[in-house]
């Protein structure tokens, strides 16, 4: 496997959800630690958290995370990793991969998955990674992401309301079967060669991205390609509420996320 490659993790402190959750104790550690040390343990280079906020500074030394300080303008995580591309002068296809600081189960497995898929599709701008929808409960969540694929595994469009949508998927249509394997849920993973990740922090919000509040779509409407593939192990859903975080607490007090190598 790869490991030329390096991780971000943006970690802004006001959240709209959740304010100051990426600070959030978990099990003793902060949200952030636990995202950190899952992508130490993927195949990446370097890992380097991105945060706007001096509390998360200090907490990332507390536990010898390299972090970086950064605008408190950006928008977007895209936005605030091109900062580092440019302060650190990583060349156009040096290979990024974003690992969104609210995911503190995220398996290290997939962080490596995401870079080597991008790496090895020369045409693709940017790579992410899906997993099946197999309730309607999902299906019909708005915090759940969902993406449309072509023939070539490359994405469609992504949306938070239910897509595909057929009249024949209305609720209860998945326990009687055959429809399963439709939706699929978008997982906050991306892997952006640095000329995409500039390209992308260049240009202002298109409208589709304001409306669904979904920064990949700038990337769908510049005509770029995001390859996708089927993450290789389950993802939990990230931190978005509270309701999310004690699941979280509930599954992370007394032990400790499992890595892969």
């Amino acid at each position: 496997m790869s490991s030329d490659f390096t991780v971000v993790i943006p970690a802004r402190y006001d959240s709209n959800r959740l304010p100051g959750k990426v600070l959030a104790d978990i099990g003793g550690r902060p949200m952030i630690q636990w995202v950190y040390e899952q992508a130490q343990a993927s195949c990446a280079a370097e890992v380097i958290v991105a945060t706007d906020d001096e509390r998360i500074i200090q907490a990332c030394s507390q536990f010898g995370a390299r972090a970086e300080l950064t605008q408190e303008s950006h928008q977007s995580g895209t936005d605030r990793i091109a900062e580092l591309a440019e302060k650190f002068g990583w060349s156009d296809d040096h290979i990024v991969v974003n690992v969104q600081g609210d995911e503190p189960l995220i398996p290290s497995a997939l962080v490596t998955q995401v870079g080597d898929l991008l790496e090895a599709d020369a045409d693709a701008a940017l790579a992410t990674l899906v997993t099946p929808i197999t309730s309607n409960d999902e299906w019909e969540d708005l915090n759940v992401v969902k993406v449309v694929l072509d023939c070539n595994s490359r994405a469609l469009y992504f949306s938070r309301a239910p897509i595909p949508w057929s009249p024949e998927l209305v609720s209860g249509c998945w326990s009687k079967g055959g429809h399963m394997s439709i939706g699929l849920r978008h997982i906050g993973i991306y892997a952006y060669h640095v000329w995409a990740l500039n390209a992308l922090a260049a240009e202002p919000p298109c409208p589709a991205e304001i409306e669904e509040r979904l920064e990949q779509l700038r990337a769908l409407w510049l005509g770029f390609s995001i390859r996708v593939a089927v993450a290789c192990e389950d993802s939990p859903r990230g931190v978005d509420t509270m309701q999310d975080l004690q699941s979280v607490r509930q599954q992370l007090t007394g032990h400790s996320v499992g890595t892969s190598e």
